[in-house]
């Protein structure tokens, strides 16, 4: 998979093929382009690295701050004014976001120092990223997991320089500049560096090094240098106080002449900072850059080597291995590394957020790497212990965007799975009281006094909470919890109005109709609300569009009338709105397998593609190219239930590597799918050669791994109409605790 990845999908606006079909009734208000970055990255690293244009919202790019329809043009070529550390992945909606510490190759004085150049060349791989200047300086840039290594290369000038600016961070937005608290900085020795900056309450600190024989070592401050300065100390930084400051190497340079910079970085001190630079770097000037280029490399490749798929189309292979790239970027999981609390241990930031990733990309980072799961469910209890609350968004930031509007309870659902497969390194005694804590508190305590509270999407989150809780419950046979629990599990159902749908409140992105299809733990009883199978497919219908007229989509700064006229279509968001991801499996409670795979067939073939603009929307730190790799294998997890959903494969074969062995994904009848095509729907599907008269898999049987064989026709067959998914209500009201406790 690692040559197929294609780091610049996303990083433009959406820019795909008019869709056909059932997909061109979709309509989608959030954002049209995917807001990824080139950058290198590590799989689930501390640091990225990428040039710096200071767009929205991860720092590299062309465009505006974007809420709604196509992004306004901040930029009309894509320019940097540097390299900066640390950027998002695919996320919107946010107004700032890091991009600390920028590094500027230059060919002129100091007084120009954010002057964009046009960016003339790039190249990228897990990684690695490259870039070409028009000033002629060739930029050139890996990671390690909490490192960086910069490298340039310079024509011949009498005057070249390197400078540091320990003072950016942000995004060049109305608001969107993050201003350091206080900052220290410091040099140690020749072509040696240390510093702090705290920003948004993080305590930053870098340890760098530069290899510059015979050019001069300097500090500066507002733009100009500082001779014989060995250090700079600023406290109380205020936006009308804040200088530019930072260090520089300059000196004459020859032409091919290349500069290596090398970083350390830690949320725990300078010591830390110098202790992983040596550790992933080597230390003590050595040039670092290739060989931490090709241990990066290997592990990029391991990672990316556990999915595989068979396919003709170069362009589907590369659209598969950059969904799984994206999956593997975040969550930031750093450990020992936290600032806020002085015990070592796990630590992760940059969850933006448990509402975005809960679905698709916890379940997908649970199969493939399932140590990394259980070192992040750590992480989160350890914030939990520490902070009051499991986090629904968490920054490399104090006290600040906790993101409580989403959702309530989502970490239960991550746990839930990890305590049904039975993943060890976990203490679910200890997790247990965080779970049950959690829960009644913010929104938790409405629901508690009312049994119903608003956001009623949260109504839902909770009584799901509740569900996910009793599992656990259940492992360490507190009965009484479970008994309890099971009960506050059931309140689900007052959200529901007469009409089969949430009754009205305010919402969080998107209506009613996005959030009304959820996968609940009782989705029998969900289609009993709704007035049985007929009524409640029939509503599914309306919501994805089954016999609508196409639709136009937001342009660039859509008007209120236009976007109204949207909203009321209460349709489907083309997998552009979180609560929609999982609705096109609500069709297989009832009995409809053929309505999942021709919605899915349409997403997966449609809204999809290569090129920058090959994304529909925010990709979310993952969660929607997770999707899509669950998607088009045919699998796909209902998060919290340890459950996994099958439709037809997208692949004539694929693999997947798992905790067990290997998960061979094998198909007869396969006929190659095209965009505006038929779908194909599943036949029967065998699983080690014993025929599965259930449309789904365990968690246990997938993570256990083994040959899943699918035979798929043209037609609709009758698999998957009759044995529909477990539907399984509160535990109180019956549900085995082995039914709960067993992976």
């Amino acid at each position: 998979m690692f040559e197929h990845v294609d780091p610049f999908i996303g990083t433009d606006a959406t820019d795909l093929p008019v869709p056909t079909g059932l997909a061109a009734t979709w309509w989608w208000p959030k954002p049209q382009v995917g807001n990824t970055h080139p950058g290198a990255t590590y799989p689930f690293g501390m640091v990225s690295a990428c040039a710096y244009s200071g767009a929205y919202p991860t720092g590299y790019g062309l465009y505006d701050l974007s809420t709604e329809g196509l992004p306004p043009v901040l930029h009309d070529d894509l320019v940097a004014s540097g390299f900066t550390h640390f950027q998002q992945s695919g996320t919107g909606a946010i107004r700032k976001y890091y991009n600390y510490f920028r590094v500027t190759p230059m060919l002129r004085p100091l007084d120009d120092l954010g002057t964009a150049w046009r960016i003339v060349e790039e190249e990228a791989e897990p990684g690695y990223y490259a870039a070409t200047l028009e000033s002629g300086v060739r930029a050139e840039i890996t990671v390690g997991p909490k490192s960086a290594v910069h490298r340039y290369t310079f024509p011949a000038h009498h005057a070249a320089r390197v400078v540091i600016d320990f003072s950016l961070g942000g995004l060049d937005i109305p608001f969107g500049r993050t201003i350091p608290l206080r900052a220290h900085l410091g040099m140690v020795g020749p072509g040696q560096a240390e510093g702090e900056i705290v920003v948004e309450g993080a305590p930053l600190a870098v340890r760098v090094e530069c290899d510059t024989p015979g050019w001069r070592q300097m500090l500066w401050y507002d733009r100009r240098l500082m001779p014989g300065g060995t250090r700079l100390d600023f406290d109380r930084i205020r936006p009308t106080t804040l200088r530019p400051f930072g260090l520089m190497w300059a000196g004459p340079a020859e032409a091919g002449q290349v500069v290596e910079l090398r970083f350390g970085f830690s949320l725990r001190g300078v010591d830390q900072a110098r202790q992983t630079l040596e550790a992933e770097l080597g230390g003590g000037g050595a040039p670092a850059f290739d060989e931490r280029r090709g241990a990066t490399r290997e592990v990029w490749r391991e990672h990316l080597g556990k999915v595989a798929v068979d396919t003709p189309s170069s362009d589907k292979q590369t659209i598969m291995a950059t969904a799984l790239y994206h999956s593997l970027v975040k969550p930031c999981l750093a450990p020992d590394e936290s600032p806020f609390w002085p015990t070592p241990g796990p630590f992760a930031f940059d969850l933006s957020t448990m509402w975005d990733i809960y679905r698709t990309h916890l379940p997908l980072m649970t199969a493939l790497v399932p140590e990394r799961s259980v070192e992040l469910a750590n992480a989160l209890l350890q914030i939990a212990e520490e902070e009051g609350n499991l986090p629904i968004g968490y920054r490399m930031a104090r006290g600040a965007d906790r993101f409580s509007r989403q959702g309530s309870a989502l970490a239960h659902t991550f746990l839930a799975d990890l305590c049904s497969l039975g993943l060890p390194g976990l203490e679910w005694d200890w997790a247990l009281v965080h779970l049950h804590d959690d829960l009644r508190r913010t929104y938790g305590e409405e629901y508690l006094q009312r049994g119903i509270t608003h956001p009623v999407s949260h109504t839902l989150d909770i009584a799901f909470g509740y569900w996910c809780s009793a599992i656990v419950a259940a492992r360490v046979g507190d009965l009484t919890l479970v008994d309890q629990f099971g009960s506050l599990a059931g309140g689900w159902t007052k959200a529901y109005g007469p009409d089969g749908l949430l009754v009205d409140s305010t919402w969080y992105e998107g209506g009613k109709w996005n959030y009304s299809f959820r996968l609940m733990h009782d989705m029998a009883t969900r289609v009993a609300l709704a007035g049985g199978d007929r009524a409640f497919v029939g509503m599914l219908d309306r919501f994805f569009g089954f016999g609508a007229d196409p639709v136009k989509q937001p342009g660039v700064r859509p008007d209120a009338e236009e976007m109204a006229a949207g909203y009321a279509l209460d349709r489907f968001e083309g997998l552009n709105n979180e609560p929609d991801m999982e609705a096109p499996w609500a069709y297989m409670y009832a009995g409809r397998p053929d309505r999942t795979a021709h919605v899915v067939h349409d997403v997966v073939q449609q809204q999809f593609g290569t090129g920058r603009g090959g994304l529909p929307g925010n990709d979310d730190s993952g969660g929607l190219s997770s999707w899509y790799v669950w998607a088009s294998l045919g699998v796909f997890p209902v998060a919290g239930q340890n459950l996994f959903l099958l439709n037809a494969p997208a692949w004539r074969e694929s693999r997947v590597d798992v905790a067990g062995g290997t998960l061979s994904i094998e198909t007869t009848g396969f006929v190659e799918p095209e965009p505006g095509g038929p779908a194909q729907h599943v036949q029967s599907v065998h699983l080690d050669g014993v025929e599965l008269d259930r449309p789904y898999l365990t968690g246990g049987e997938l993570h256990r791994g083994g040959r899943l064989l699918v035979a798929l026709g043209p037609e609709p067959s009758g698999w998957g109409t009759r044995n529909r998914p477990p539907s399984a209500p509160a535990p109180a009201t019956g549900v085995p605790l082995s039914r709960l406790a067993t992976p």
